[in-house]
């Protein structure tokens, strides 16, 4: 479990994402996977207080349909967007994990509007091969704690 492995992975999810590939992005995900947006980032408890966002497989696979959909209204425009990773730091790793941490900048066009995201993503992945498979995914926004407009894509 080399650390050029991790950030392989990372910017490999980033490919998808930029893409528009959340099919394939859901595909990293283990069965078990969460996806977590806290409100503010001494958030610990996703279930008893409010979150930006919080989902589990079940509810990424139903993202998945709406995205692709072709009857979803706010996929009539297309979401363009371009994250940019910082250094990729493991934070721990055992044979059946690796815990890591990036920061990152996403720029977002959307209807017609600009919005730029930034701030850190922790990540539990699990090894899968030569590369990981993505079971946790804690994104930290640098403003979480203001208000947002509707965020159509993984960040």
């Amino acid at each position: 479990m080399d650390p050029d492995d991790v950030e392989a992975f990372l910017e490999r999810e980033c490919e998808l994402l930029d893409s528009g590939d959340f099919a394939g992005w859901v595909d990293l995900c283990t069965d078990d996977a969460v996806y977590w947006m806290p409100v503010s980032s001494d958030q610990t408890d996703p279930l008893g207080e409010i979150s930006i966002l919080y989902e589990n497989r079940t509810l990424m696979e139903l993202r998945k349909f709406n995205f692709g959909h072709p009857l979803a209204p706010s996929f009539e425009v297309p979401v363009r967007c371009s994250h940019l990773l910082g250094r990729v730091d493991v934070l721990e790793r055992r044979p059946d994990e690796v815990k890591a941490k990036v920061k990152f900048h996403c720029l977002m066009w959307y209807r017609r509007e600009q919005r730029m995201f930034a701030g850190h993503s922790t990540y539990q992945l699990v090894p899968n091969g030569k590369s990981f498979r993505l079971r946790f995914k804690r994104v930290d926004l640098l403003n979480a704690d203001d208000w947002h407009k509707s965020i159509p894509i993984y960040l």
